[in-house]
């Protein structure tokens, strides 16, 4: 049983907070199952990538920490939301939501977090079982109870598929379907990512109201995410991939994102000195990015997510890859 202590937290979230906490919990709206309906997996089991089972063009949500890398089947993950795990000695709380297709990890501490059974802009609100406060998911901070406002720490995950990840992690252990709740793990509720078919389809509408509306793009188009202090900044993934090497100014700060072609996923770093990097003298291995200029750049946090809940979080997001 978790011990009642609050989880390690933050002044504030790590990224720009463009509403306040009360317009979010106006927000707030019930997803159907009630808190804990959808059960978290609080003792995952793991079996080797050869017993996985996994076909190559499945997604999983990857996770490398201090020398450990784990992968979750987004096909177990779509039934559970959060997996409470442990990874390289540290408490870890991975977390999927897939009304926005969003996958965030964040430090839990001595507690748990589980589903709380309601949304906010259709994103996964979390709680924590020592302190009963709410977080919304893409937010990564507390919009009630006793840590209104605080942060949570965030641990990057990467959503590609399976063959790209045990290409670069061959060693990496993965999620069981030996969760101790009885589900279909064939088969997902809400359609399919191959081939993309139901509410995963960019063209599809949401299910639930939204704090803000952006026509921009299709509403499930995905998008690689960079919330800061300064503002937020979304790119298509097209444009990333094209691009390779995308620079943009938030404020006073610049921030460089950089596009992995084996995980065809996005590494974003604040680029103080400005460092112009060339795409084609880096590589890219377990550890991350190398290469000239690499050691000058400051990792921070990128994700993907469906649009439509992107910029209902961020409404004054700047948005690249469509033409004006």
């Amino acid at each position: 049983m978790a011990v009642a202590a609050s989880p390690p937290v933050l002044p504030e979230p790590s990224g720009s907070v463009m509403h306040d906490l009360a317009a979010f919990r106006q927000a707030v709206r019930s997803g159907g199952p009630p808190k804990d309906g959808i059960p978290s997996i609080d003792r995952p089991h793991f079996v080797a990538a050869e017993d996985a089972g996994l076909a190559d063009e499945e997604i999983v949500i990857g996770l490398y920490l201090n020398g450990e890398a784990r992968a979750y089947p987004q096909r177990i993950l779509v039934w559970h939301e959060i997996v409470n795990d442990e990874v390289a000695g540290e408490a870890l709380s991975i977390t999927y939501c897939p009304l926005t297709g969003t996958a965030l990890g964040f430090r839990r501490g001595d507690t748990e977090f589980g589903v709380s059974g309601r949304l906010v802009n259709s994103n996964l609100v979390m709680y924590d079982r020592a302190t009963d406060s709410e977080w919304p998911q893409m937010l990564g901070g507390a919009i009630a109870g006793e840590l209104a406002g605080r942060g949570l720490e965030e641990v990057r995950l990467f959503w590609t598929t399976w063959g790209a990840w045990r290409a670069r992690y061959p060693e990496t252990r993965v999620l069981s379907e030996r969760t101790g709740h009885v589900r279909n793990y064939r088969h997902d509720p809400y359609g399919s990512y191959v081939p993309l078919r139901g509410y995963y389809r960019p063209d599809s509408g949401r299910l639930f109201p939204v704090m803000h509306d952006d026509s921009r793009l299709p509403p499930k188009a995905p998008v690689f995410g960079l919330r800061a202090p300064e503002g937020a900044v979304a790119i298509t993934l097209e444009a990333l991939s094209r691009e390779a090497v995308i620079d943009v100014a938030l404020g006073e700060s610049t921030y460089t994102i950089i596009h992995d072609p084996g995980l065809e996923t996005g590494w974003a770093y604040r680029n103080s000195e400005g460092e112009a990097i060339d795409h084609d003298a880096l590589t890219f291995g377990a550890t991350g990015i190398e290469g000239p200029g690499m050691a000058a750049l400051e990792p921070v946090h990128g994700f993907e997510a469906m649009w439509f809940a992107w910029a209902a979080f961020y409404p004054d997001t700047e948005l690249i890859g469509v033409a004006p």
